[in-house]
């Protein structure tokens, strides 16, 4: 026959059904630092769409080393290609639908609306990178002319790989931008061969470099069978490097290009909003961007 318990104080359980729990915020493990959107410079562009005028191809633009006498100087001019290309804006958007109920009777400590837009917000602006990077029309990876894609040597990503296209991108170059395991791979690499690359800091992150140059890492460059890309940018306008664009001046703007509209209640009283991201990317030069492909991550070393 079982022992009753005797008990001479309240015991955890009913004790709890008078006590708050300690809340967080809803965590989201997709939440990525997105660096290339930090990193790169963004440019407004009011219609919607961004033409980007280039010198003419091999086109002749006479000067004179002035020898000190009279001779008549040259007669030049700089032609322009007649079709630039243009970049249209592109659109990420999603609708958020909430019951007012929930709202009215569930927001302490927690506003729900405002946690459901944070969140559809936060997976907005994955996607944004994941575009800036993928898109088949103005993704970085599509963008990188043959003349500057290299392939790795023997696979794993080396010092040597890394060099060639510092070479192909000597121009100011920003920073590489790679899968973290390109990034680990590349470190192993240098651990064998006993030169660690040195880190820096970014926004209070530390950052493995290369000859000055930092690796930043990205979980939106795709591995694929144990291969990937790594890519090196110059970026900036005025270095003819790469820019972001994005729509300013949008109702119900949250950040730049990005906006939250609020549509309404239905008759089932559920409430929708509107959350809306327009960009894009411009290579101004084609030696702006480079790229190692072939990149294998999964080589592995053993030191005796």
């Amino acid at each position: 026959m079982a022992k009753t318990e005797i008990r001479r104080s309240l015991g955890d359980a009913p004790a709890r059904k008078l006590a708050n729990t300690t809340k967080t915020a809803p965590q989201f493990d997709l939440i990525t630092p997105r660096w290339l959107v930090q990193l790169l410079s963004w440019k407004p562009v009011e219609s919607g769409t961004f033409r980007v005028n280039k010198v003419r191809k091999n086109a002749e633009i006479a000067v004179e080393c002035g020898a000190g006498d009279e001779q008549a100087l040259p007669g030049t001019f700089v032609d322009y290609e007649e079709n630039p290309r243009e970049y249209t804006l592109n659109s990420i958007s999603t609708t958020v639908d909430i019951h007012t109920r929930v709202s009215d009777l569930y927001s302490q400590p927690h506003d729900q609306i405002r946690e459901q837009l944070r969140l559809a917000v936060e997976k907005v602006k994955e996607r944004q990178e994941g575009e800036l990077i993928n898109n088949s029309d103005y993704g970085l990876l599509n963008q990188v002319t043959k003349a500057f894609r290299i392939s790795t040597r023997k696979g794993a990503p080396t010092p040597d790989d890394l060099d060639e296209l510092l070479a192909k991108i000597w121009k100011e170059p920003a920073f590489f931008l790679a899968h973290p395991r390109a990034i680990a791979a590349f470190g192993r690499e240098c651990t064998r061969r006993g030169v660690p690359p040195p880190t820096t800091s970014i926004f209070g992150s530390p950052f493995l470099t290369w000859r000055g140059v930092p690796l930043v890492p990205t979980d939106k460059l795709a591995v694929v069978g144990d291969k990937t890309s790594i890519l090196l940018l110059r970026t900036g306008e005025k270095r003819q490097g790469v820019i972001g664009l994005f729509q300013p001046g949008l109702p119900g703007e949250q950040t730049p290009g990005l906006s939250v509209r609020f549509m309404g209640i239905d008759r089932q009283s559920i409430a929708s909003y509107l959350i809306s991201l327009y960009c894009s990317a411009a290579v101004l030069t084609e030696d702006a961007l480079g790229a190692l492909e072939n990149v294998e991550v999964g080589r592995y070393h053993e030191y005796k």
